[in-house]
């Protein structure tokens, strides 16, 4: 369809004229007495406000994504759809398809209206009492010929001569008298028995989407960038006039009885009766032209597109007559659905279910447009732009007001939205769609939000500490501990980090390598539901790589603050490689976890160890913090949390004092009552055994450690506790946090 040929090279007259005998026409001349009289002149206004709320954001929507590619047949379907992708012009042409050609009956059905004041005089001399039907059946198959043979060139030149007579019969209607010398009444007299507003919105709304019509002729236009903005505001703007100053008029010159009950009370006020059935003839039958010209160009373009499920109905569609490409085979589709509806629809009844169309075709159109302000597109360039505040509204209010006129259609129409698009994605899996966008628009969001973090961190105080971590390990497809760890400290209250560690020059083979890899992280990240951000590393040595880790900035806005590794006896440099990232890491003021992991693999998840030995009292305030943080997570939440303080008989005293100063001081953020005193004699046994025979049954171990300390003992720190899932920590930062309460232990008690 990109390179099809043909077009009248119309110039922005057309996109205006056929906006506003749309906008101006049959609602206008029959059904806004009826709105005026059962909502009053407020509700009226009430209404006129509603409804350009919705239907301006949408012009400006259309108008925006119209100057951002040179646009073609299609109206407002190839705007949509090449600029985000066939799936959502798809979606959203098929439903616009719909209410453009149920529109044709509409205004159909609205022309045999004018013929009424007849009905009287022909019956008297026939016998014979006439239907609307024997009007607006004949009428429609005779402007469809008219179409089908002469396409939209005839149209256009009729769109001048039905401006005129609309010209005149508002000239003739404002110039009038109130019908039997009625008085002004109130600004909100209605009918004793009003409708509910919301029907009467419904009802009335369709005049409102006449806006658009100018934009189904975008084939036929020699600067669609320039015509349709212009011819569509231009037109918008000036019905929207028309529409209160009419409310005004109606409301001074009428009672709201006489309001609801005469279709055709325009003709009662105007000075001239018979020229409003004019106008009413001329609107309604310029608008159903303006309908049937865009209605099958839409049809052709989504053929063209091959959104229709059958090959051969695409090819039928899509094919154009002559050098004006006229779509002859979708005027005669088209024509079909018209006539059913002429047929069996009265014009309330129409009316609300081409709003309902209406309503979500402009709600999708706004809420893309909307999107569309966020996602970051770089093929999205308009020259002209709306503000995503005002796409916003349109859509949010179309979704109000389709539920308030029928939460059942509404709900009906949804759906019915959300299968034609899952259809077309079905069949076209590749391409831009929905989920490119919002992807986009979180990646925006995402990118904005850290770096206002950043900007404002240094103003920034948090009450509390927020645990972000890093862990690293090169066995992630052996051992999942680590991984498991992180996200568990990383669920709720801070935010994590896992690197995949590859030991290796950096090379096709281990580029290909770390995306295999990636690629396995991310689905284990998505099976176990965790909230971590994974990623991989190639690097020669793993104190290279530690050197790059560390410098990471913080992902989620705040900088990293503690560095989760592993130590493992099936590694033969398991412990160089932790002391090299712990001396690391302590430089960069890092808290450092190393976590020395057993078969157990955190066993039952019930009990959590945390032992407070006088030498690391400095790590006492984060080992605590880690032990409620896994605690709360919901894997953990039966657990019961232990806190032992291990003190030699000997220096009883002397500990204890000290221990009681840090509690008190806050540097230990724990109660007292917490905290379990456990004296030992060094004459009877060492603290590692203690330890061995008080953990026994622990899932979780908590101590705490110094560099110097395992730089000497080395592997052998770590081994003593080789038959327990252990985690080691030192604080390298001041823990900020409240004081932490008692916990609940119930488990345990019970």
């Amino acid at each position: 369809m990109d390179d099809e040929k043909g077009g009248h090279n119309f110039g922005t007259a057309p996109v205006f004229l056929a906006a506003i005998c749309t906008i101006v026409g049959a609602i206008l001349f029959l059904r806004f007495g009826y709105a005026v009289g059962n909502v009053g002149l407020v509700g009226a206004f009430l209404i006129v406000f509603l409804g350009h709320a919705i239907t301006i954001p949408t012009a400006l929507a259309v108008s925006e994504i119209a100057t951002n590619l040179k646009v073609r047949g299609g109206g407002e379907y190839y705007i949509i759809s090449r600029s985000f992708g066939n799936m959502i012009g798809g979606t959203i042409g098929i439903s616009l398809y719909a209410a453009q050609s149920i529109s044709v009956a509409f205004y159909m059905i609205a022309f045999s209206q004018a013929f009424t004041p007849f009905f009287d005089e022909i019956a008297m001399v026939t016998g014979i009492s006439p239907d609307t039907r024997m009007i607006s059946i004949p009428a429609t198959l005779a402007l469809l010929f008219v179409i089908y043979k002469r396409g939209a060139k005839i149209g256009i030149n009729a769109l001048w001569i039905v401006a005129s007579i609309l010209g005149l019969s508002l000239i003739s209607f404002f110039l009038g008298s109130p019908v039997n010398g009625v008085q002004p009444l109130s600004p909100f007299a209605t009918v004793p028995e009003p409708e509910n507003f919301f029907i009467v919105f419904a009802i009335v709304f369709p005049a409102f989407t006449g806006l658009t019509a100018g934009v189904g002729l975008s084939g036929d236009l020699k600067n669609p960038s320039t015509s349709i903005p212009l011819g569509t505001v231009s037109a918008t703007a000036i019905g929207m006039l028309i529409y209160l100053l009419v409310a005004i008029k109606m409301s001074v010159s009428a009672t709201p009885g006489d309001l609801v009950s005469d279709q055709l009370i325009m003709s009662k006020i105007s000075v001239w009766g018979p020229m409003i059935l004019f106008g009413l003839a001329a609107a309604t039958l310029s608008s159903a032209i303006g309908s049937i010209l865009i209605a099958p160009r839409t049809m052709q373009a989504l053929a063209k597109d091959r959104i229709f499920p059958i090959r051969k109905f695409n090819n039928y569609i899509g094919r154009g007559v002559g050098q004006e490409n006229e779509p002859v085979n979708a005027t005669l589709v088209t024509s079909a659905i018209v006539i059913l509806f002429v047929s069996v629809g009265t014009v309330d009844f129409v009316a609300k279910i081409i709003s309902m169309f209406f309503m979500i075709t402009y709600g999708a159109v706004c809420m893309v447009s909307f999107l569309q302000h966020f996602a970051g597109n770089l093929s999205y360039q308009p020259t002209f732009r709306t503000k995503w505040y005002l796409s916003l509204t349109g859509a949010l209010l179309c979704i109000f007001m389709m539920f308030q006129m029928s939460a059942f259609y509404a709900t009906v129409a949804i759906l019915t939205m959300g299968g034609i698009y899952l259809s077309i994605k079905k069949k076209n899996t590749s391409g831009y769609d929905l989920s490119d966008m919002v992807s986009g628009v979180f990646f925006q969001l995402t990118r904005s939000l850290r770096v206002l973090i950043q900007r404002y961190q240094m103003d920034m105080t948090f009450t509390d500490w927020r645990p972000s971590f890093i862990g690293v390990s090169n066995s992630t497809f052996k051992r999942l501990a680590l991984f498991d760890l992180l996200r568990w400290l990383s669920n709720y209250y801070g935010f994590g980090t896992y690197i995949h560690y590859l030991r290796g020059d950096l090379s096709q083979d281990t580029k290909k390598k770390s995306k295999k890899d990636l690629e396995n992280l991310i689905n284990l990240g998505i099976s176990c539901k965790s909230s971590i951000y994974v990623d991989t590393i190639v690097a020669p040595t793993y104190r290279s790589a530690m050197e790059q880790i560390i410098q990471m900035p913080g992902l989620s806005g705040m900088e990293n603050n503690s560095l989760l590794i592993e130590y493992c006896e099936d590694n033969d440099r398991g412990i160089d490689d932790v002391i090299d990232a712990c001396r690391l890491a302590a430089m960069m003021s890092y808290n450092i976890c190393v976590l020395s992991p057993s078969e157990k693999r955190f066993g039952y998840k019930k009990s959590i160890q945390v032992w407070l030995t006088p030498e690391n009292y400095r790590n006492a305030r984060l080992m605590a913090t880690l032990a409620y943080i896994l605690k709360e997570n919901g894997e953990w939440k039966d657990s019961f949390i232990e806190i032992f303080a291990p003190i030699e008989k000997s220096q009883m005293e002397a500990h204890m004092e000290k221990l009681n100063t840090l509690i008190e001081s806050e540097e230990i953020p724990l109660s007292k009552d917490l905290i379990q005193i456990i004296q030992y004699s060094e004459d009877k046994t060492d603290m590692d055994c203690l330890i061995a025979e008080k953990s026994e049954s622990a899932d979780m171990i908590i101590m705490g450690f110094a560099i110097p300390k395992i730089e000497s003992a080395r592997g052998a720190f770590f081994e003593k506790t080789r038959d327990r899932d252990v985690l080691f920590v030192r604080a390298g930062q001041k823990i900020t946090i409240s004081d932490i309460k008692a916990p609940d232990n119930k488990e345990k008690k019970a």
